[in-house]
């Protein structure tokens, strides 16, 4: 009944105009006009940093203030179309205008600089594009079989009957967006869960071996062993030599859908892949991981959460809507992911703090004796 009445009350024009005048509630009211306009400009925000990241604009301010004039000669488009992309990138703090030996110049905004310093967003950014041709008519989207959109093809194993079969070359776009991003992830679940305790650890759907490497650094003494697809798992093993990391890694290629895992390790890991997975595929996971360890050997999930405080936005409007996109998956919350864990064979369930949930959330099970 409360909400029924706020939401009258907010329906209400003559209330908008009270509230927006009124000295107490002033900045609530224009803090949600802005967050309102923001849900309605957003795409237009994503094509801006879209067109930015093409440019090059960004890495062209890496090292400080460029002039106007050499900037716009670069941009190859009307110098009118130039300052209106300029301007429209300083208004969500992208770039700023500046004085470069007295002429007119840009530099790096706030938001600008933090992109430079994440390379896995800026690989978002512009894989985005696949996304947003399905989003171009949502309904459509969401009527059409699972499988058929353009990010589905992006995914291959996501809509293939047998994952495993996929060819090498269908998985190199995946795997290198993957990588890109899972530098600052890795940071984040190895602070949340310090793996120095672990002999040896599997990581499942672990990719070209990011996620890998990061525990390497942090913990020489550990045994790394890898499984993923055959085409991934190849490219893993190059990445481990290039390292010099091929006396401490053993590579498993494989499709979890059908094979089981290799035994041996103490701690799995699944990062960033229960949300890519149906339910039925997930359990089936699980179910492999807890035959693959010992008993009181630990399993960490990481993944971004729905329902996370003040992260809600990340899992179901944007991981739903992306993963409903892809063709399999859905988001989870950490209480849905838990009683697929205990169903599953594991026991003492605890969700460690990140320092950015936007990014991960943590899970960490054991195996029951």
């Amino acid at each position: 009944m409360w909400r029924e009445w706020r939401n009258r009350l907010l329906m209400s024009p003559r209330f908008q105009r009270a509230a927006a005048a009124f000295p107490l509630t002033r900045f609530k009211a224009r803090r949600e006009a802005r967050e309102l306009f923001d849900i309605v400009a957003g795409f237009t925000y994503s094509q801006i940093a879209l067109a930015c990241v093409r440019l090059g604009l960004l890495e062209r301010l890496r090292e400080g203030a460029v002039a106007e004039r050499s900037l716009i000669a670069s941009m190859q488009m009307s110098e009118t179309a130039a300052h209106t992309l300029l301007r429209a990138a300083a208004a969500i703090d992208l770039f700023e205008s500046c004085a470069n030996n007295g002429e007119s110049a840009w530099m790096l905004g706030r938001r600008g600089a933090a992109l430079l310093g994440n390379p896995g967003v800026l690989a978002m950014i512009e894989h985005h594009a696949v996304l947003y041709a399905d989003l171009v008519d949502p309904i459509a989207m969401l009527r059409a079989p699972r499988g058929s959109t353009a990010l589905s093809k992006y995914w291959p194993y996501a809509s293939a009957a047998i994952p495993g079969q996929v060819a090498g070359e269908g998985t190199r776009d995946y795997t290198t967006l993957m990588a890109a991003s899972q530098g600052l992830v890795a940071e984040e679940i190895l602070d949340a869960y310090p793996v120095s305790g672990h002999r040896r650890i599997l990581d499942v759907g672990g990719g070209d071996g990011t996620f890998l490497r990061a525990v390497a650094k942090r913990s020489p003494a550990i045994e790394l062993m890898l499984f993923d697809l055959p085409g991934v798992a190849e490219m893993a093993r190059r990445r481990f030599e290039e390292r010099g990391l091929s006396h401490r890694a053993q590579i498993f290629s494989g499709d979890f859908s059908r094979d089981a895992l290799p035994v041996g390790a103490d701690l799995i890991t699944l990062v960033r892949v229960l949300h890519d997975h149906d339910d039925p595929l997930v359990e089936t996971l699980l179910r492999a991981a807890g035959q693959a360890l010992p008993p009181g050997g630990r399993l960490v999930v990481a993944e971004p959460l729905a329902r996370t405080t003040g992260a809600e936005r990340m899992g179901d409007a944007y991981f739903g809507i992306y993963l409903w996109a892809m063709g399999s998956g859905r988001p989870r919350s950490a209480e849905e992911l838990e009683k697929m864990l205990k169903k599953t064979g594991f026991s003492r369930i605890e969700q460690l703090p990140t320092r950015i949930p936007l990014q991960t959330s943590v899970l960490v099970a054991t195996k029951a004796g």
